[in-house]
Order: structure tokens, then C-alpha cells, then sequence
């Protein structure tokens, strides 16, 4: 008897934590800088992230930079409003607010926002430091740190320009998603070092037509930014593109739903 409660309990738990695993929604858009545009809120607010969650997009990007005294915010430009980021203090960015009155949110900040959740992703993309590659690697090391203190690692996918930030990454938490965006390595590459993915403009499958189909074959994930037109989106989507970031998440819901019908 008691071997066959433990049997049950032990797959209540399976199918429990299988459940939880499988609710992040399994679409193709990723809403870039959160979903702003239509509702003409503020790029990389938590507002614009809020508003992502609520369309169902299966992601939500977000730019990261770190501040003077080590802090990780979120901001697409290496200033807010003027104050540049890399040589600033937190406080000092504080002066500050986006549009609609927040301040400039810490990544821990958008973390926790977004953990409230568990069906939108969350994509990080760390942005290169002005102030060179050391500062970059950095930035990198305290990102997966924050994201391991907050137990984020199952919302958060990685993005980044720098390669070599990419596979630091990758060597501090080897579980990582990580994708490349700078487009300038092919598949072969990308899957020796231990990249979960390609993540490059769509112009830059255009200029290497065989890459989609070849990352594919390799196991590697494709996403493409920033993609804004409907003709665009079907093209990827015809080509079946994992994800599309995109400044309009409305239309490219309506466009994969339409083709669903």
C-alpha cells in the first residue's frame, strides 16, 4: 500500500512539474523592447512589458546596460535621456523618468515583474559596454548571477551582439539559452560553440538563403528581428522561423492566427 502511495504522489509530482514546464505560450512573437507601439507606451518599460504579457506573445526583449556602481538596467541606448549609463551611478539616472512616470526599471526590477508569470519569456539581451570588452564580460557574469539569485533561469533566454559575451554566457551557465545577433557566424559555428540559437536580422537570411534550413538541420533555434511587415512575416514564417521580433506583436498575432484557420 504504502509503495503504491508513493508511486502516485511520485507521479502527481512528474505530471505536475510537467504541466508548469509546458504553460509558456508556443507562438512565434517576440514583442521587441515589450509591446509599445500601438498603446504608445514607453520602449523597455514595465509598462511595455505588462502590455506583452497580456497579448500572449511568447516573448518579451528587453535591453540591459550596466551603470557605474554595477547596477543592470534596462534601456535599449547607452544614455537615458542624455545620462550615459555606463558612467553613471543608479542614483543618478534616477533624475529621470520615461513617459508615463517610471523610472528607468533595474533588471532585477523586470526580472521579478516578469516571474509573476509563466507564459511569456522573458529575452535578455545584454548590450555591449562603450567601455570595452572586459566591461562587457562583466556585465555578462553579473547577468547570470542575477538571473540565478532570482531562479529565473526557466523565463530567461539570452541575446546578446558580442560573441564573446555570448559564450561567456554559455561557460557560466552552460543550460543557457543563448542566441547570437550580429549575423556574422554561420550555423556550423554557432552550434561548435554551444549556441542555443541564431537570432539575425532578416536581411541576413536573405543574404545566406541555405542558413535557416541549415541551423535547423543542426538542432540550432532561428529567430529574426526586427520584422515589422506582414509580407516579412509570412516569408519566416514560411520558412518556419522559431520566432519573429517584431515592433508590431499585434499584427504578427493576427497574421499567425489567420494562417491558422
Amino acid at each position: 500500500m504504502k509503495t503504491t502511495i508513493r508511486f502516485f504522489l511520485t507521479l502527481t509530482v512528474c505530471t505536475m512539474t510537467h504541466i508548469a514546464a509546458a504553460q509558456f505560450i508556443q507562438n512565434q512573437v517576440i514583442a521587441h523592447r515589450g509591446a509599445w507601439k500601438a498603446d504608445g507606451l514607453p520602449q523597455n518599460s514595465i509598462a511595455s512589458l505588462q502590455r506583452a504579457i497580456q497579448l500572449g506573445c511568447a516573448g518579451a526583449e528587453f535591453d540591459v546596460h550596466l551603470t557605474k556602481d554595477g547596477v543592470l538596467v534596462v534601456n535599449h541606448d547607452a544614455d537615458f535621456f542624455g545620462v550615459d549609463i555606463g558612467t553613471a551611478t543608479y542614483a543618478d539616472l534616477q533624475a529621470k523618468k520615461l513617459s508615463n512616470g517610471e523610472a528607468i526599471p533595474k533588471a532585477e526590477t523586470y526580472l521579478s515583474e516578469g516571474m509573476k508569470q509563466r507564459n511569456t519569456k522573458l529575452i535578455f539581451e545584454l548590450k555591449t559596454s562603450k567601455l570595452g570588452k572586459e566591461r562587457t564580460l562583466y556585465s555578462a557574469d553579473l547577468a547570470v548571477q542575477l538571473v540565478k539569485e532570482l531562479g529565473a533561469e526557466e523565463w530567461v533566454e539570452y541575446i546578446a551582439f558580442d560573441y564573446d559575451a555570448c559564450k561567456r554566457i554559455i561557460e557560466r551557465d552552460p543550460n543557457a539559452k543563448v542566441y547570437y545577433l550580429n549575423g556574422d557566424v554561420d550555423p556550423e559555428q554557432a552550434r561548435r560553440d554551444g549556441l542555443y540559437g541564431l537570432d539575425y536580422h532578416f536581411s541576413i537570411y536573405k543574404k545566406n538563403p541555405t542558413w535557416i534550413k541549415e541551423a535547423k538541420s543542426l538542432g540550432l533555434a532561428i529567430n529574426a528581428w526586427t520584422v515589422n511587415t506582414e509580407e516579412e512575416m509570412i516569408s519566416l514564417l514560411n520558412q518556419s522561423a522559431d520566432f519573429i521580433t517584431t515592433d508590431e506583436p499585434e499584427l504578427l498575432l493576427d497574421v499567425i492566427q489567420k494562417r491558422g484557420k
